[in-house]
């Protein structure tokens, strides 16, 4: 069986993962708990920016 692997790039976040975290609560609250399908694409973006700004932990030797 034969995989390809992913050659697109994602981009790097130029915000800090505890901003695209707030911007991830304030989407909830505005939704009031229930997403719509825009909402959801909206945060799953979000989620994908927020690991991608998230400090990534050292390795243990």
């Amino acid at each position: 069986m034969l995989h390809t692997m992913s050659t697109s790039v994602e981009p790097v976040s130029d915000r800090s993962a505890d901003e695209v975290n707030e911007e991830i609560r304030a989407l909830w609250r505005r939704a009031g708990g229930t997403l719509s399908v825009e909402e959801r694409e909206e945060y799953q973006r979000l989620v994908m920016e927020w690991a991608a700004a998230a400090p990534q932990p050292a390795n243990a030797a």
